[in-house]
C-alpha cells in the first residue's frame, strides 16, 4: 500500500502546470508563468468550444449511434495512443502469450492476498495493454473497491470509459466513475476533466444544470487552492460566456466578483481580464474585496512557497501549514489544506487522526464526518485507532448496528501489527454493545448479544490472536474484567462475576496482589463477606510480588468485621506467608552475593594476569632496550586486555582533545579542570583515529553560528543507548532543547560526545551546572562550544601567564600544540618555587585525579590507574616537566 503515496504525481509538477510560480523571481519564471496562464486558456477555450458544439445547433440531443464525447478527442486521441502497440515491431505471439502467463500468475496471487497494492496495479497495466476491455474494467473495480485510486490511476481509467462511451446510458457510468474518483482524494485535475465532459452532454435533457451543478460543486472543494483553483474559475467562466446573452451576463459577472474576494494567485491577471471584459465601471464593493483578498494572499505565500521548494511528500511543510489555518480558523480552508496534505501523505495515520478529530469535534457535519474516517481506514487499515474512532463516529451519529457490525467485521481482517490492538478494537465494539443495552430489563436481545459477543471475544484472541502473535494481547485479561464487572453491577449477576475471576486467576495472574485486590472491591461492592474473606485468604498464598499489602488488607477487614477466630486464622496465616517470603528473599541475596564475589574474584585473576603480561612486557623492554618496539608490546598488551574485556572493547578513540581538532571546536581549557583524560595512541593509530573521525563529519554538520545556544557533552559511556532519548529529559530541566545531536562511527557506534542546542542562551548557561553529573555511573562533562576558528588561541601564553603568576614567579610556560601549531588547551606551567606549583595550582591529570570507584566503573576504555588525592600527590618522588610529560602522553 505504500505504492499508493509513492505512484502519486508529486504536487509542485502538478502545480507548475497549473498556475504560476510564486516567490522571487527566477529565469525564465516570467515565461513560465506566462506558457502556465496560456495552458490554462487552452483548456477554457476547449470547455468553450465544447459549450458552442453542444448547444450551437439548439441543443439537439447527438445522433443515434454517434458518440456523445466527439468533442473529446483529446481523450480518444490519449486512449488510442496509450492502446496501440507503437512504431515498435515485436514478434506478436511471443509477446502476448509472455503477458498473458504474467496475467495468469498476478490473479493468481492476488487470489492469494487481495491487499497487493503493487499487483493490482501491473495486473491493470497488462490487461490494458493486450486490450482486455472487460477484464481491465472489473480489474480497476476490485482495486477501487479495497484502495483509493490515485490522480494518475483515475484519469487513465476515465479517458479509457470515455473513449468508449457510445450512448446516454455510457455517459452515467463514466459520470458515475467520475464521483467515486472525486472522493478518493481532492484533485483539481479530476475536477477539471468532470467539468469539461459535463459540458458534451449539456444536449441532454436537465444537461445544463448537470454542469452548473459539477462546477459549483468543484468550486466549493478545490476552489480555494491557491495555485489551482484557478484553473476551475476560468474553465467555468468560459462555459458561462458560452451559453446564450441573456444568461451569460450576470452569471460571468458573478463568478468574476466571486474569484476576486478569495486569495488566489494570478489574481491581478483576473481583475485586469474583468476589467476589459465589464462594460461599466467596477463597484466599490468589489474593489474593496479585492485588495482585501490580495493582502490575504500575502499572509499564505510563505506557506505556499516552501511547499513549492519542498520535494514530497512535505509533510513538516503541511503541517505548519495546518497550523496556520487553524490559527485563522476558516473551516473551508482548514479542510483543504487537510486534504491538500493527505494527497502526498495518504499513509500518515496521525494525520488522519488530527483531520478526523477536528471534523468531529469542530465541523460535525455528519456526511463529512463518515466520509473521512471511511477513507482513513481505506489509506490506513493497519491503524486500530483509526477503525475504533471510525466506530465511535457511526455510533456517535445514530447509525444503524448493521453498518456498525460490517464496518467492525472489516476491522478484524484488516491485518493490525500486534496483538494488543486486537484487544482494543474488540474492547471499542463491546462497550458499544453495551450502550445499547437496557440493564433495567431482566433479560433482552441486546444483553444476549452483548454477552454472546465477549465470548466471541475472549475465543478470538485465543484462537486467532495467539495462534498468529503467539501471544495473548490481553495479558491482564481486560475483557473478562469488564465482563465480570458488567455482570456483577450492572446485571446483579455475582455469580457469573466469580467465575469470570476464577478463570482470570488461573491465568497466569494469581501472583499479581492488584489482580486479587480488583476482585476483592468487586467482593465488596457486590458480594458477601465470606467471599472477600475467601479472596483474600487465596491471595496471601498466592501473591508473589507484593504480599505485605494483601495481608494488611486482611487484617484491616478482620480487624473491623471478622470474629476473634477470624484474626486468629488470619494473624497465624501471614505470619506463616511472610516468614516463608522472607526466607525466599534470603536465600536469593544469599545466592546474589555469591555471584557478586564470583565475579569479583574472576576480576581480580584478570587483573593479575594482566600484571604479569605487563611485567613480562616490561622485562623484554630492558632486555631488547628498543623503545618503540616497547611502546608497540604496550599496545599489543592493551588489546590484549580488550579481547579478554569485551565491554572494554573500544578505546579512548573519541578523546575530547582528538575531537576539538578534529571538529574546530574547542572546550575550556585543561587548568579549569573540563578536560577528559587524553589516552594518546601510536601517530599511526591517531592517524587512523583523525581519519575516521573527518569520516564521520559529514555526518552531523556543526553550525558556529549557533556556538552561544549550544554545549558540548563528552565523556559519555559508549554503551550509552538512544543518546537523543536519553538524554533529553536531563537537559530539558535547563530549558527548552531544539536538538540533540550525538556523533557516531562509520560503524554506527556512540563516539561517547554529542552537541545539545537550546532554543535560548540562557538555557544553555543553565545547562553548564550539570557538569560531572554522572550519567550511568560515568561524569559527564558540559561545556561551552566555542569555534576554534574563530578563537584560533582560546587561551592566549600571555593570559595564562597573567592567570599563573599569581601564584607565583613563573619560570617557564608552555602551551602544548599540534602539528599545525593549534593550542590543544593544556599546557604546562613551570615556577621557581616548587612550592607554588603543586600547592596553590593543581595540574594533575584527571586521571589521578577520579576516585577508585569511578575508575572501576570505567566503559570507554581501560581501567585509569588508582585515585590519588592532591595531598597524596605532594608526597610522590620529585619529577621533572621532561618527566611529567613523558608520563602524560607516553611519548
Amino acid at each position: 500500500m505504500a505504492t499508493a503515496a509513492a505512484s502519486s504525481a508529486s504536487e509542485p509538477e502538478a502545480e507548475a502546470k497549473i498556475g504560476p510560480q510564486i516567490g522571487p523571481k527566477a529565469e525564465g519564471q516570467e515565461d513560465e508563468a506566462k506558457d502556465s496562464r496560456t495552458r490554462r486558456k487552452v483548456l477554457s477555450r476547449a470547455v468553450a468550444a465544447a459549450t458552442y458544439k453542444a448547444v450551437g445547433s439548439g441543443w439537439d440531443p447527438p445522433e443515434e449511434g454517434v458518440s456523445e464525447s466527439d468533442g473529446d478527442e483529446e481523450y480518444v486521441m490519449a486512449s488510442s495512443a496509450e492502446s496501440s502497440p507503437g512504431e515498435y515491431e515485436w514478434d506478436y505471439d511471443e509477446e502476448e502469450e509472455k503477458n498473458q502467463l504474467e496475467i495468469e500468475r498476478l490473479e493468481e496471487q492476488l487470489s492469494i492476498n487481495v491487499y497487493d497494492y503493487n499487483c493490482h496495479v501491473d495486473l491493470i497495466r497488462l490487461l490494458r495493454l493486450e486490450g482486455e476491455l472487460t477484464k481491465v474494467r472489473l480489474a480497476r473495480q476490485k482495486m477501487s473497491e479495497i484502495f483509493p485510486l490515485t490522480e494518475e490511476l483515475w484519469l487513465e481509467w476515465l479517458h479509457d470509459e470515455i473513449s468508449m462511451a457510445l450512448d446516454g446510458l455510457d455517459r452515467e457510468h463514466v459520470y458515475e466513475l467520475f464521483e467515486k474518483a472525486v472522493k478518493d482524494y481532492i484533485c483539481p485535475n479530476i475536477w477539471l476533466e468532470y467539468g469539461q465532459y459535463s459540458v458534451g452532454g449539456i444536449g441532454q435533457k436537465g444537461g445544463l444544470e448537470k454542469v452548473r451543478s459539477v462546477f459549483e460543486r468543484a468550486l466549493s472543494t478545490v476552489g480555494l487552492h491557491m495555485t489551482k483553483g484557478l484553473a476551475i474559475w476560468e474553465a467555468y467562466r468560459e462555459f458561462e460566456s458560452a451559453i446564450v446573452e441573456a444568461a451569460r451576463l450576470e452569471k460571468v459577472h458573478s463568478l468574476f466578483r466571486r474569484q476576486l474576494a478569495i486569495p488566489l494567485y494570478d489574481m491581478e491577471g483576473t481583475f485586469a481580464e474583468y476589467q476589459e471584459w465589464s462594460e461599466e465601471p467596477i463597484p466599490e464593493s468589489v474593489i474593496q474585496n479585492y485588495n482585501k483578498a490580495l493582502q490575504q494572499l500575502e499572509k499564505y505565500k510563505p506557506y505556499e512557497e516552501a511547499l513549492l521548494q519542498a520535494e514530497a511528500p512535505r509533510l513538516a511543510e503541511y503541517q505548519a501549514y495546518i497550523d496556520f489555518e487553524m490559527k485563522v480558523g476558516d473551516p473551508a480552508r482548514i479542510q483543504l489544506i487537510f486534504e491538500r496534505a493527505l494527497v502526498e501523505n495518504c499513509l500518515v495515520p496521525d494525520l488522519w487522526i488530527r483531520y478526523s478529530q477536528y471534523l468531529d469535534r469542530q465541523l460535525k457535519v455528519k456526511d463529512l464526518v463518515l466520509s473521512v474516517h471511511s477513507r482513513a481506514v481505506r489509506n490506513c487499515p493497519w491503524t486500530v485507532a483509526l477503525w475504533s474512532r471510525y466506530l465511535l463516529a457511526l455510533e456517535r451519529y445514530e447509525v444503524d448496528q448493521q453498518m456498525i457490525s460490517v464496518t467492525f467485521e472489516k476491522a478484524l481482517s484488516a491485518g493490525f501489527i500486534q496483538a494488543t490492538d486486537y484487544v482494543e478494537i474488540w474492547q471499542t465494539y463491546l462497550d458499544y454493545l453495551r450502550r445499547r443495552v437496557d440493564f433495567q430489563q431482566d433479560s433482552s436481545k441486546e444483553l444476549e448479544e452483548l454477552r454472546s459477543t465477549f465470548t466471541r471475544a475472549l475465543d478470538y484472541l485465543k484462537q486467532e490472536v495467539e495462534e498468529r502473535f503467539n501471544e495473548s494481547g490481553d495479558p491482564s485479561c481486560v475483557i473478562m474484567q469488564n465482563w465480570a464487572r458488567i455482570e456483577a453491577r450492572l446485571c446483579n449477576n455475582i455469580q457469573k462475576a466469580r467465575e469470570l475471576w476464577d478463570s482470570i486467576m488461573t491465568k497466569g495472574n494469581a501472583k499479581y496482589a492488584n489482580m486479587w485486590l480488583e476482585y476483592y472491591n468487586l467482593e465488596r461492592a457486590h458480594g458477601d463477606t465470606q467471599h472477600c474473606r475467601k479472596a483474600l485468604h487465596r491471595a496471601v498464598q498466592c501473591t508473589s510480588d507484593y504480599p505485605e499489602h494483601v495481608c494488611e488488607v486482611l487484617l484491616t477487614m478482620e480487624r473491623t468485621e471478622g470474629t476473634l477466630e477470624d484474626w486468629d486464622v488470619a494473624v497465624q496465616k501471614t505470619e506463616t506467608r511472610l516468614a516463608r517470603v522472607n526466607e525466599q528473599r534470603l536465600k536469593a541475596a544469599e545466592k546474589e552475593a555469591v555471584l557478586v564475589q564470583q565475579e569479583e574474584e574472576r576480576a581480580e585473576q584478570r587483573k593479575r594476569v594482566r600484571a604479569e603480561k605487563k611485567a613480562l612486557k616490561k622485562k623484554k623492554k630492558m632486555q631488547g632496550g628498543d623503545n618503540h618496539r616497547a611502546d608497540e608490546d604496550d599496545e599489543k598488551e592493551w588489546g590484549d586486555d580488550e579481547e579478554e574485556q569485551p565491554s572494554k572493547r573500544r578505546r579512548v578513540e573519541n578523546s575530547i582533545a582528538v575531537a576539538n581538532e578534529a571538529q574546530g571546536v574547542g572546550l575550556e581549557a585543561e587548568l579549569a579542570g573540563k578536560r577528559a583524560p587524553v589516552d594518546v595512541d601510536p601517530p599511526s593509530k591517531q592517524k587512523e583515529k583523525a581519519a575516521s573521525l573527518k569520516r564521520d563529519l559529514a555526518k552531523v554538520p556543526h553550525d558556529s553560528q549557533k556556538d552561544s545556544i549550544t554545549v558540548f557533552v563528552s565523556n559519555l559511556p559508549y554503551s550509552l543507548k538512544e543518546p537523543d532519548l536519553n538524554l533529553r529529559p536531563l537537559f530539558e530541566t535547563c530549558g527548552e532543547v531544539a536538538q540533540i545531536r550525538p556523533i557516531f562511527t562509520n560503524r554506527g557506534d556512540f563516539r561517547g560526545y554529542c552537541y545539545v542546542e537550546f532554543k535560548d542562551e540562557k538555557s544553555a548557561l543553565k545547562a553548564l551546572e550539570l557538569d560531572r553529573k554522572s550519567v550511568e555511573g560515568r561524569p559527564m562533562f558540559v561545556s561551552p562550544c566555542v569555534d576554534k576558528s574563530k578563537n584560533p588561541d582560546f587561551c592566549t601564553k600571555e593570559e595564562l601567564e597573567e592567570i599563573c603568576k599569581v601564584h607565583g614567579t613563573v619560570k617557564d610556560l608552555r602551551l602544548v600544540t599540534n602539528r599545525a601549531g593549534k593550542p590543544k588547551g593544556l599546557a604546562y606551567v613551570e615556577y621557581e618555587d616548587e612550592s607554588k606549583g603543586r600547592t596553590q595550582l593543581s595540574l594533575l591529570p584527571r586521571a589521578l585525579q577520579r576516585p577508585s570507584t569511578m575508575a572501576a566503573q570505567a566503559e570507554n576504555g581501560p581501567s585509569p590507574p588508582p585515585a590519588v588525592t592532591t595531598s597524596a600527590a605532594n608526597e610522590v618522588p620529585k619529577m621533572s616537566n621532561a618527566d611529567f610529560a613523558k608520563l602524560l602522553l607516553k611519548k
